[in-house]
């Protein structure tokens, strides 16, 4: 690699606001699931989630200072920019969700039957979890797009939202392969059609921008966005219509919870989940056009 006449490190990378903010999400990260794994202690799928989350944060996390500090990240093939606007975004998705789940399943305040030293340390652990979602949260706040700013698309609100639409349509993909009972009408299969289609080009769509390909497509990237987003608002008014109609009405599903239904196995539970999600959905695709309409971005930064 050859020299640019500057110094070799980049201590802005760890003495800027964001650096400092990087910093602590690995020393809180680190310190989360080494309680976790030391006494703690996860199980079950909700447990080995929660420790995937933070191990794969912390990694992410100690790759891009690293690459910071060293400057080696204009060594890859990557828009910079837009790949840690993206990630912090994602980090932020997953971190606060299994802020969530860790204590709702693994904390107690009783010392029976799991010892007290045992409580102690989920707790502890429950706690880190917490201040690490806000330390990915004061990153996404630091280096998203300043009104007026020319920036990497994924800084933007719209960049931001559509790692918001894609972890949301993961939670619906998992509602649905619960026993949603989704193909028994083709109303609902289309309804899984439309949750698909607009996963995959939310998908295409970061993938470009974050490895700095937009400018190598024959077709302006930024009003094909707007078009897309646009064709997702249709998309998903049709789904937020058809699969109420289809699980909750009474002529096709139950309005109500059936008595007799398991907890945790319960299709109904399931598709209420994805009614929700749904509409949380259309609410970001519609946000998401109409921030659309007056961003600015770069594909390189």
């Amino acid at each position: 690699m050859e020299s640019t006449g500057g110094p070799y490190l980049n201590t802005a990378a760890v003495t800027s606001p964001v650096g400092i903010a990087r910093l602590l999400q690995m020393a809180l990260g680190c310190a989360t699931f080494s309680l976790v794994a030391h006494q703690g202690g996860f199980s079950a799928a909700y447990g080995t989630f929660c420790m995937f989350v933070w191990t794969f944060c912390f990694a992410v996390t100690v790759f891009i200072i690293a690459c910071e500090f060293t400057r080696l990240h204009s060594c890859l093939s990557l828009s910079w920019g837009n790949f840690t606007a993206a990630f912090a975004m994602l980090a932020t998705l997953m971190s606060v969700t299994a802020a969530v789940i860790y204590p709702l399943y693994f904390v107690q305040l009783e010392c029976y039957p799991i010892g007290c030293q045992v409580r102690d340390f989920r707790i502890a652990a429950s706690v880190f979890a917490g201040l690490l979602f806000f330390a990915y949260t004061a990153e996404v706040f630091l280096t998203r797009a300043k009104p007026g700013q020319v920036t990497s698309y994924m800084a933007t609100v719209s960049g931001l939202l559509k790692i918001v639409q894609a972890f949301v349509a993961c939670i619906i993909f998992g509602a649905l392969v619960n026993d949603s009972q989704y193909s028994k009408y083709v109303a609902t299969q289309w309804c899984v059609a439309v949750y698909s289609f607009c996963f995959v080009v939310t998908v295409v769509v970061v993938a470009f921008s974050v490895t700095g390909k937009t400018a190598l497509l024959w077709f302006p990237f930024e009003r094909s966005v707007v078009i897309y987003t646009f064709g997702a608002v249709l998309l998903y008014v049709s789904a937020a219509v058809i699969w109420p109609v289809f699980c909750f009405d009474s002529k096709y599903g139950s309005p109500r919870r059936p008595g007799l239904c398991a907890k945790g196995r319960c299709p109904w539970d399931s598709q209420l989940v994805i009614a929700i999600f749904t509409y949380v959905n259309l609410l970001l695709y519609v946000v998401d056009l109409a921030y659309s309409q007056r961003i600015r971005f770069v594909s390189h930064l």
